[in-house]
């Protein structure tokens, strides 16, 4: 189903994703997007699989994990309303980093690879915003993965 409702405006304009953004973008954007359903325990995206699209997380819980070497699973973060993920493999066309699964209900608006290149094509400004507004928050990510390392290596508990 095709997201248009004036409430799913709002919730876009406050969510990091969307930042910045004009009018016409946005609703560009907005038609742009899929809504997606999981029930507690579904796997959105499974480490390793193929992946070209990603998500904003209009209500629900998931949890994002990693496979280590030992094949143990390893608690990377958590995310919530607002949150999005995925974006890695509309940049680097590779597999999915990692494993999101919905700890409960949980309501997606799904962007694929697809649709943002043809946003690109129709709106380069509103495309060059949202490729910033995934870095700036990629750049977040990468800081708190640095301090949770550093906190690692002087023996800290982070």
């Amino acid at each position: 189903m095709a997201v248009n409702a004036p409430e799913m405006k709002a919730f876009l304009l406050a969510t990091p994703f969307f930042g910045g953004l004009s009018d016409t973008g946005l609703d560009l954007l907005m038609s742009m997007l899929v809504e997606c359903r999981f029930e507690a325990g579904a796997t959105v995206v499974a480490e390793g699989e193929p992946g070209r699209s990603m998500f904003i997380v209009r209500s629900g819980r998931l949890a994002v994990s990693k496979r280590a070497t030992s094949g143990s699973v390893i608690p990377i973060s958590i995310l919530e309303r607002g949150d999005f993920f995925g974006e890695m493999t509309l940049i680097e066309m590779q597999n999915r980093s990692a494993t999101v699964v919905a700890e409960n209900s949980t309501v997606l608006y799904e962007l694929t690879a697809q649709k943002l290149y043809a946003c690109y094509k129709a709106d380069i400004h509103a495309y060059v915003i949202v490729l910033q507004n995934i870095n700036r928050e990629l750049c977040r990510r990468l800081r708190r993965a640095d301090d949770r390392f550093a906190g690692h290596q002087v023996g800290e508990d982070s």
